[in-house]
C-alpha cells in the first residue's frame, strides 16, 4: 500500500514557492526599474557585503548553479558592475569583485530594499520574522536523506 502524501495546500515545495514569489513581487518591481535581475541582485548584494570571493563561494552563497553564475557574472562585467581576477597564488582560480558602479546599483536601491524588508518584518511581527529566518537555515542546513 502506497504512503498518502500530504495535501498541496501543505506541501512545503508549494508553500515555499508561493511564499517565495509573494515574497519577490516588490523586489521584482525594484529591480525592474534599475535594469537588474534578481540574479545580478543577490550577486552585487553579497559582493558588496563580503568582499571579493571565489566563483565557486559566491555561486554557493547567491543559490546559483555554477553555469548559470558563469553567464550571469559576463553580462555584469559587460556592465561594469563586477570585475573577475585571476587569484595570484592559483591562476586557474578567479575572484569575482563588485564595482564602484555596482556598490552605486547597490546604494541607489538600498532605501527601497530596506523597506520590502521592513514591511515583511512588520507584517509578521519581529519574532516571528526572525523565528522563520531561523527555520529556513535549519532548513537549508539539512541532509533531507537523514
Amino acid at each position: 500500500m502506497s504512503q498518502k502524501l500530504p495535501s498541496t495546500s501543505r506541501s512545503l515545495p508549494i508553500a515555499l514557492m508561493h511564499a517565495r514569489e509573494v515574497v519577490m513581487e516588490p523586489i521584482r518591481e525594484m529591480l525592474l526599474a534599475s535594469g537588474l535581475t534578481e540574479q545580478q541582485w543577490r550577486v552585487l548584494r553579497v559582493l558588496e557585503e563580503a568582499g571579493p570571493l571565489d566563483a565557486t563561494t559566491l555561486a554557493q552563497r547567491t543559490a546559483l548553479l555554477q553555469p548559470s553564475l558563469t553567464r550571469i557574472m559576463r553580462g555584469m562585467s559587460a556592465k561594469g558592475l563586477v570585475t573577475q581576477v585571476k587569484v595570484a597564488q592559483d591562476r586557474r582560480r578567479q575572484e569575482v569583485a563588485i564595482t564602484e558602479a555596482g556598490i552605486a546599483l547597490i546604494a541607489d536601491n538600498a532605501g527601497r530594499a530596506a523597506e520590502i524588508a521592513e514591511s515583511w518584518r512588520a507584517h509578521l511581527g519581529a519574532a516571528r520574522f526572525e523565528l522563520l529566518l531561523d527555520l529556513l537555515a535549519d532548513l537549508a542546513d539539512q541532509d533531507p536523506a537523514q
